[in-house]
C-alpha cells in the first residue's frame, strides 16, 4: 500500500432546528490517498487492487473507530472512492467490493447489511457523497443518510482516495418510519 496521506474527520451533531438532541449523533470519515498502480494504463487483471481492498478496509475501519471512541456502537456505514483522472472506475470497484467489507465488519463487530458505496473519477478537491445504511437492517430508515469527503489536493491523476464512514446514532432527530 503506497500511502501519501490519511485524513480522518468526525462530525458530531448536538441540535437540529433548535432542538437539542438527547444524545449527539456522530459520523467518522476515514480516508486514505493511495498511489494507483494501474494509472495511465489498461490491465485485465485487477487482482492486486482486490487484495488491497482488504488492507484498506481494515486500516480505515480502525482509524474511524479510534475517532469515534472506544466502545462506540456503530449503527451505520458506507464507503466510496475517487479515482484520479489517469485511472478508471474499475480500479475503485476492485478495491471497494470483493474484499473490503469483511475486515470492516470484523473491526466494528458485525453487520450483515451491505456496505453501500459510490465511486467516481475526478481530480483534486472532488466532493464525494457516500450513502449510509444501518449495519444490521438495510431497511431501517433512521440510519439512511450520507456523509461527504473532500480532500483539496487529492486525488492526483495517479492516485485513488478511498473512504469509509462509520456512524453512531443514525440521522439526527430521525422520525421517518416505514409505511405499514
Amino acid at each position: 500500500m503506497d500511502i501519501r496521506k490519511i485524513v480522518v474527520e468526525v462530525e458530531e451533531t448536538h441540535a437540529v432546528t433548535g432542538r437539542v438532541l438527547e444524545e449527539p449523533t456522530r459520523k467518522a470519515v476515514a480516508s486514505v490517498v493511495l498511489k494507483n498502480p494501474f494509472a495511465g494504463r489498461y490491465v485485465d487483471d485487477v487482482t492486486p487492487l482486490v487484495d488491497l481492498g482488504a488492507e484498506v478496509g481494515r486500516l480505515l475501519a480502525e482509524r474511524a473507530m479510534v475517532a469515534l471512541g472506544e466502545g462506540t456502537h456503530v449503527s451505520a456505514y458506507g464507503k466510496g472512492a475517487i479515482v484520479g483522472t489517469d485511472g478508471e472506475l474499475e480500479h475503485a470497484a476492485a478495491i471497494l467490493h470483493p474484499k473490503f467489507g469483511a475486515p470492516v465488519r470484523a473491526v466494528v463487530g458485525g453487520g450483515p447489511s451491505i456496505i453501500p458505496s459510490t465511486k467516481l473519477v475526478g481530480g483534486p478537491g472532488t466532493l464525494l457523497a457516500m450513502p449510509l445504511v444501518n449495519r444490521d437492517d438495510l431497511w431501517s430508515f433512521d440510519e439512511m443518510d450520507a456523509a461527504t469527503v473532500q480532500i483539496p489536493d487529492a486525488p492526483r491523476a495517479d492516485e485513488i482516495v478511498v473512504s469509509l464512514v462509520l456512524a453512531a446514532g443514525g440521522r439526527p432527530a430521525a422520525r421517518t418510519r416505514k409505511a405499514s
